[in-house]
């Protein structure tokens, strides 16, 4: 993967690409502490530049959902979308809901050449509703 970006195997990129791995959808300082365990003393900033290094070549995704610090994950390309839970804050893919890519085709693209959309679904995941039944079907405000 980092060959083919024409990415240096830095141990710092490996670790990472490792924690993502395991951990998709972490924040960088969930990742850089998770890097000082594996790595010993590495800088978040260090951290940061190898999360900007690995989206800007394409090999890592940072998705910004509302509210919350950036997330990073691998999957990368297939313009799939997410699932947040309100009240955990838990994050789990969801494919694309209909067809082949079909949130790419605007009602008026405004003469953009449109190749991803973010779209993000909000609800309560199933433990926060099991831990809190009556909160998680009153209506919305």
């Amino acid at each position: 993967m980092l060959h083919e970006a024409q990415l240096r195997a830095t141990k710092p990129r490996v670790a990472v690409l490792n924690l993502l791995e395991r951990h998709p959808h972490a924040d960088a300082d969930t990742i850089a502490r998770a890097a000082r365990e594996v790595l010993g003393k590495v800088s978040t900033q260090a951290i940061y530049d190898v999360l900007g290094a690995l989206t800007e070549a394409g090999i890592v995704r940072r998705i910004e959902p509302a509210g919350s610090p950036a997330r990073y994950e691998l999957r990368v390309g297939d313009n799939h979308h997410h699932l947040v839970c309100r009240s955990c804050r838990a994050i789990v893919d969801v494919d694309c809901a209909v067809g082949d890519r079909p949130c790419l085709h605007a009602s008026d693209d405004h003469g953009y050449d449109i190749d991803e959309a973010e779209v993000i679904y909000w609800g309560t995941c199933p433990a926060c509703k099991a831990d809190h039944p009556t909160e998680a079907t009153a209506p919305a405000d």
